[in-house]
């Protein structure tokens, strides 16, 4: 899913003759990416001045856990140290429970934004200049600034933030609960003091719809837990659906815990087109699509995630022109894979 659209061309780049093919591509690159250690990259001779002398305005990007320097640096990591390292899994889970940590390699997903800004700023600065780039992009960092008001809050008024389940600042009732059924439930947020009447009044709950302490948000943030345990008991009684269905129509926040096969099922994505089919020799291939649309110029993608090499004859021929007796040889002598 992550790699559609693109190329897949296997080279050993660990032999001489592997090596001169790597220098014809960034001959014909403007940009090279890779997310290996500093220590593989010179051990490659892929490092950034090794590049740079092949293609003087070539834009390089390291994308590694923690950078190309400094005392991690040669640390071969994975994207969940990253998020551990920048503080995500102990912020994820509830209280008296272990650290749960955000889904497999965070980092590499909340990275990405940072990474095609620098790319773009990059590329302008040479459209301008002429000058190429080397950009070092640590996913580490780039995951911190989503967890810029914990930074603050311990840097302002040294409180550290931790783990809390589906706590929040500002609203209360606000959590996922559960529904009719094995393992179902509902997402509820109770937005303003206006859905809070409206609520009670879907839970047959009177009492607590008059009780003044409960009017506005800052008493129900003080008896969350009371007012959970109450939400809890109503939605225990309907499936999620039905809860989803009441709650909206009454002007509550509220929807299904959906899981993928939920998702692939969903009106309003199936409505946007999100999911893609393509062509794949083997097996049903599903794709995102592109999140967003261009008025003039709507994207999709091309076709699927290529296999391991298998446009190695076609960026060989197709981008660097060899002719067939040279990828022959190259073929012959083991350099692709």
């Amino acid at each position: 899913m992550v790699n559609a659209g693109k190329l897949s061309a296997s080279v050993k780049f660990s032999e001489p003759a592997g090596r001169a093919v790597l220098a014809d591509l960034v001959r014909w690159a403007d940009v090279v990416v890779d997310s290996l250690s500093p220590r593989a990259l010179r051990s490659l001779g892929l490092d950034e001045a090794h590049l740079r002398e092949v293609n003087p305005d070539v834009i390089t990007l390291s994308a590694s856990l923690f950078g190309q320097d400094g005392p991690l640096a040669r640390l071969a990591g994975y994207g969940n140290l990253g998020a551990a390292l920048a503080g995500f899994y102990d912020l994820t889970g509830w209280p008296d429970r272990e650290p749960a940590g955000p889904y497999l390699a965070y980092t590499d997903y909340t990275s990405s934004h940072l990474t095609l800004l620098a790319l773009l700023a990059a590329l302008d600065h040479r459209r301008r200049t002429g000058e190429g780039q080397s950009i070092d992009l640590s996913q580490s960092e780039a995951a911190l600034h989503y967890l810029s008001p914990a930074l603050l809050d311990v840097t302002v008024n040294g409180r550290v933030t931790t783990r809390r389940g589906n706590e929040d600042d500002h609203l209360a009732p606000h959590g996922v609960f559960p529904c009719a059924g094995e393992d179902q439930w509902v997402a509820i947020a109770c937005q303003d003091d206006a859905a809070w009447p409206a609520l009670c009044e879907l839970m047959a709950r009177p009492d607590l719809a008059a009780d003044s302490d409960l009017a506005e948000a800052a008493g129900r943030l003080g008896r969350r837990r009371e007012l959970d345990e109450a939400v809890a008991a109503w939605t225990r009684g309907a499936t999620p659906a039905e809860v989803q269905d009441r709650c909206q129509g009454a002007g509550v926040a509220a929807h299904t815990v959906q899981r993928s096969a939920e998702c692939l099922a969903d009106p309003q994505l199936l409505h946007q087109g999100h999911f893609v089919e393509l062509e794949h020799p083997f097996r049903l291939c599903l794709v995102e699509a592109t999140r967003f649309r261009l008025a003039r110029t709507p994207g999709r993608p091309a076709f699927r995630a290529p296999l391991l090499g298998e446009h190695t004859f076609e960026v060989l021929s197709g981008l660097l022109g060899y002719d067939e007796d040279r990828i022959a040889d190259l073929a012959a002598a083991e350099v692709l894979e």
